[in-house]
């Protein structure tokens, strides 16, 4: 069994390092930049991966991109803002080599600065499981710019749940509002060319049903202020993304 790491990156110079760090486990890392100006592409070279660098207007194609790249049979798919423990990368392993399925989720722990956020996280604003790795072959993302939709071969395995994935997701309260901010206009942009934005009155439902599952559902409540600024969060996505695209199209439109 031959496992590769796949990163995919734009502009990561002060996180990219310490990920990279943590892909030991690998037998092979492959970390692709899109448009990037500062210097990942060279420290992605100091650490031994292979470089694949470009220009994609998509988040799916840029990461079919970097799948298509790796050689292994198996793929672990991490963001740079991510780190895979040692006791997590020989897990992987362990399962990546028994397993007959087609891919696993894995474990994610969440922090906001140092942080650790376990409860509240849901509604395209963030997850605790994550399906990412994957049998070569087994996974394809959809043509979207933000959350693509994913469509796989295969069945599921088993979850990989003893140890976790640290995301450091946000530095603090301004870089979540400001990934708010990212990640709606790439929403609105994705329903304006899809020519479907929805309507306010379903949005408006939205925000309260995702607001309240985030809060109630997934336990939010138990971060206290963080699990309500969370839960908020992950209802103002839809939102705010049909808003952009409703009131300000020709800022948004692709």
């Amino acid at each position: 069994m031959r496992l590769s790491a796949l990163v995919v990156a734009r502009n990561e110079e002060a996180r990219l390092p310490a990920c990279l760090a943590t892909l030991g486990f690998a037998d092979e890392i492959v970390v692709v930049l899109d448009r990037s100006t500062d210097r990942s592409a060279e420290m992605a070279r100091e650490a031994g991966a292979v470089l694949l660098e470009g220009e994609w207007a998509l988040e799916g194609e840029r990461r079919n991109a970097g799948i298509a790249a790796c050689t292994g049979d198996w793929i672990l798919e991490i963001d740079a803002d991510e780190r895979v423990p040692p006791e997590l990368g020989a897990e992987i392993r362990r399962v990546a080599e028994a397993s007959a399925d087609a891919f696993h989720r894995v474990r994610i722990d969440n922090y906001v600065g140092e942080r650790l956020i376990l409860h509240g996280w849901g509604g395209s604003f963030g997850t605790t499981l994550k399906p990412i790795l994957f049998r070569k072959g087994a996974k394809h993302w959809r043509a979207q710019r933000v959350h693509p939709g994913l469509d796989w071969t295969g069945s599921e395995g088993e979850r990989i749940t003893k140890h976790g994935i640290r995301h450091e997701v946000d530095r603090d309260i301004s870089d979540m509002l400001r990934r708010l901010d990212r990640y709606s206009s790439a929403k609105a942009a994705d329903m304006l060319e899809a020519g479907d934005i929805g309507t306010l009155g379903n949005n408006l439902r939205r925000f309260v049903s995702r607001t309240f599952k985030c809060l109630i559902g997934r336990k939010g409540y138990k971060e206290g202020g963080w699990g309500v600024l969370i839960a908020l969060c992950a209802g103002l996505f839809p939102l705010l993304s049909h808003l952009k695209a409703r009131l300000e199209p020709e800022r948004h439109r692709p």
